[in-house]
């Protein structure tokens, strides 16, 4: 059993970056020369392992997204640039940390990190990619810039310990489960969006706007990843289908199956996520109940939901190229699975 999920946008066609990515093309090049002379270091096994993990294919959302905040406001220097690698840098050290306590074999449908140079070099070279971030932070000499994506590196440290006290822990509640990845998840996009305005010296109210975007974008972004992990593909996912169920991750669709189910149900959800009874049989079992219990739309609709409190944020700005860049990167994100 499976739960078939349309890949395809709302308007008839596949929802898109595309005029994002044609907007900050350029300035994207030059954040992609950044990232790699910044992976650079004579201990060898750094860039080695850093660009590993830099060239597998992600999108580079994050950083696009502080590429556009800032152009939206009219910023003509280089600092966006600095930031923008430091953005990425921030989550590509995330991502070899979450690699080694999720103990992931895939990522992006390539062998992690951990897999082929061990957890300790993961974790070691996630802490350089972190120094060279706040190095570049500092370059850019915006205090205001720098507390704001500080702040976010430790909340998202914060969310990561969050995680391992909810995990297997069916009794989470669904608000709880919203402020872990408010601080996993939602925390980076948060400051991506609002370090662009910060550096163009808008408003307070600007940087409010770009700053709600970022956190309600980030939350539907990780709802739908929650939903795909138990109807996507190992090739949209970027790894495994049913890693989180298998891991003992109590996420989103887990909890409504959990709480909706019936006792012999909930018996189950114990019996898998607590006890490791995870196989695929366990697998095909928890997306039916999901289904039975409308779980993942539920999740979707979660989605939808903050998604749309992104699209209000950014209303009252003043219309332009960038800002319907931004909507249909809202669209994009929901779009994986409606």
């Amino acid at each position: 059993m499976g739960v078939v999920l349309n890949m395809e946008g709302s308007k008839g066609g596949p929802a898109s970056v595309d005029r994002l990515v044609g907007l900050t093309r350029s300035d994207m090049a030059r954040v992609n020369e950044l990232i790699l002379s910044k992976a650079g270091s004579d201990v060898e096994l750094i860039p080695e392992l850093a660009k590993h993990l830099i060239s597998s294919g992600g999108k580079r959302l994050r950083p696009m997204i502080t590429i556009a905040a800032a152009q939206m406001f009219g910023y003509e220097g280089d600092n966006h640039v600095k930031l923008a690698t430091a953005v990425e840098f921030m989550h590509t050290a995330t991502l070899l940390h979450d690699d080694v306590v999720d103990e992931s074999d895939l990522r992006r449908g390539r062998k992690t990190a951990r897999m082929i140079w061990g957890n300790q070099a993961s974790v070691l070279v996630g802490d350089f990619l972190l120094g060279q971030a706040f190095r570049m932070m500092v370059e850019v000499g915006s205090l205001e810039a720098l507390d704001i994506l500080s702040a976010a590196a430790s909340i998202i440290a914060e969310g990561e310990v969050m995680q391992l006290g909810v995990s297997k822990n069916l009794e989470t509640t669904e608000d709880e489960y919203l402020q872990v990845i408010k601080a996993k998840t939602a925390a980076l996009f948060s400051a991506a969006a609002e370090v662009g305005p910060v550096i163009a010296e808008a408003s307070r109210n600007d940087r409010a706007a770009l700053r709600s975007f970022g956190t309600n974008l980030g939350l539907a972004f990780q709802l739908v990843d929650d939903a795909l992990d138990y109807g996507g593909k190992a090739s949209e996912l970027g790894k495994n289908v049913g890693d989180d169920f298998r891991e003992g991750k109590v996420t989103l669709p887990v909890i409504l199956a959990y709480r909706r189910g019936t006792s012999d149900e909930r018996a189950f959800w114990k019996s898998a996520i607590e006890e490791n009874n995870c196989d695929d049989a366990a697998l095909e079992k928890a997306i039916g109940l999901m289904s039975r219990h409308n779980a993942i739309a539920d999740t979707i609709n979660r989605a939808r939901h903050f998604g749309e409190i992104a699209r209000d944020a950014l209303a009252p700005l003043e219309d332009s190229e960038r800002k319907e860049a931004l909507f249909e990167v809202i669209d994009f994100c929901i779009a994986r699975v409606v």
